[in-house]
């Protein structure tokens, strides 16, 4: 359809069943495409917050129903009144379901980035307002803890990856990650402020380092070592000259502490680091094997769980690792697996309350890619997780079809709701 065809209404008449077009650039809204069908009155309410005075529309390519309660005259003669097929409105069904998922998607990714620019701000103003800087973390930690403290329960959300986040990717998936867990191990208040700001900022001493040593590599030599080492003592220099919390300082100074007495600065054990450290320190070491300064040495969300879990389990308080296990699920987000019927599948999403039954994206090669839907498990009783598979022993049309991540990239999403009392997961 031409834009000749399509016709200008005002805001206040946007209704369920029109399909609209937003003239203005993709970063400028949360959702998919710029042309779409309205689908929920939450749609609308997202489109009207965009603070536009009219929108264009297509009539024939809206539901004939919406149209003509917007203006009979306007009904197009092709589109007809006969009742909906059963056919159709598994069509329609399936449309809605995914213009809902993307939207969702697309919302993530658009606060993600939102969150990116904020923490780019921090690390730019640490120096030469380091008031102003702190005051940045909080907001920003702020804004995190209402998105997982509100009416909703939240759940981890795997995200496409964005090459221009790579330098804030690490904190803000820790922060993200130990934020939920501080929450699933029962923080509160000042608690879960200090994990948070703790989390955002443990990296902070590292832009003292020369850029060669910002990532820890094993082939450096023992002064390099010691001198990457000293980023922790750096952090919580440029922390006290922020204002932050005795606690996030504390968070900073312990964050490569192990409660085996093997990590620095220090040598504490689990046993004399504050609840916070011992939260961000796990997700830290989780993080980095995920996604390690050279990709080409990342192992798997699934993987990375069972190292830590099989092989470095003493490093970390029980109970701190115990509430990891079951909050990122046996297949954390940005998992490969195969199914119990032989097909492929990528983890995208874990609800803590069900930790064995994640939500996937199927590879179905009779469904085109971006209209593949996300599945949840908890929906699927004959369906189940078979095992995990490393992203190159998919086969290349399943590769390309589920495009794994180089780099795991997180954000928060709304969970489902449990919807019966004690209720296994």
């Amino acid at each position: 359809m031409s834009d000749s065809q399509t016709q200008f209404i005002d805001i206040s008449q946007l209704r369920i069943g029109l399909h609209i077009h937003l003239d203005t650039g993709w970063m400028d809204h949360p959702f998919p495409m710029s042309s779409f069908t309205l689908r929920t009155q939450e749609q609308i309410d997202m489109v009207r917050s965009l603070g536009l005075g009219q929108v264009r529309y297509s009539p024939d390519k809206s539901d004939a129903e919406a149209v003509q309660a917007l203006d009979p005259a306007n009904t197009p003669a092709s589109i007809p009144a006969a009742e909906e097929t059963a056919e159709m409105a598994a069509r329609r069904q399936r449309r809605d379901l995914l213009s809902s998922q993307w939207a969702s998607l697309h919302a993530c990714e658009h606060k993600y980035a939102s969150a990116s620019r904020s923490y780019r701000k921090v690390i730019e103003t640490a120096h030469s307002r380091p008031g102003a800087s702190r005051e940045q973390s909080e907001n920003l930690i702020k804004g995190f803890l209402d998105e997982i403290m509100g009416e909703h329960e939240a759940c981890i959300r795997l995200l496409s990856e964005n090459a221009e986040e790579k330098n804030s990717l690490h904190s803000l998936n820790v922060t993200i990650i130990s934020l939920l867990l501080g929450k699933t191990c029962g923080l509160t208040g000042q608690d879960l402020v200090d994990v948070g700001m703790g989390a955002l900022l443990h990296d902070l001493g590292k832009i003292e380092l020369p850029d060669r040593l910002r990532w820890n590599d094993e082939k450096f030599t023992s002064p390099e070592r010691e001198i990457y080492r000293e980023h922790v003592a750096h952090g919580v220099t440029l922390g006290q000259k922020m204002g932050i919390s005795k606690g996030a300082l504390l968070v900073i100074g312990q964050h490569h502490e192990l409660a085996d007495g093997k990590g620095y600065p220090q040598h504490i054990t689990g046993k004399q680091m504050s609840q916070p450290s011992r939260i961000v320190a796990l997700v830290n070491l989780y993080d980095n094997l995920c996604n390690p300064g050279n990709p080409a040495l990342a192992i798997t969300p699934h993987e990375a769980l069972a190292m830590i879990f099989s092989l470095k389990k003493s490093q970390f308080y029980a109970s701190t690792l115990s509430q990891f296990v079951h909050m990122m699920g046996v297949y954390p987000p940005g998992s490969v697996v195969q199914l119990s019927d032989d097909r492929f599948a990528m983890v995208v999403s874990v609800n803590s309350s069900r930790p064995l039954k994640p939500r996937i994206v199927i590879h179905d090669a009779g469904i085109p890619r971006d209209e593949a839907l996300i599945i949840d498990l908890e929906d699927e009783p004959d369906l189940g997780i078979r095992r995990s598979l490393k992203p190159l022993q998919l086969p290349k049309s399943t590769f390309d079809y589920l495009s794994p991540r180089k780099r795991i990239c997180y954000y928060f999403e709304r969970a489902r709701e449990i919807s019966t009392p004690g209720e296994n997961a």
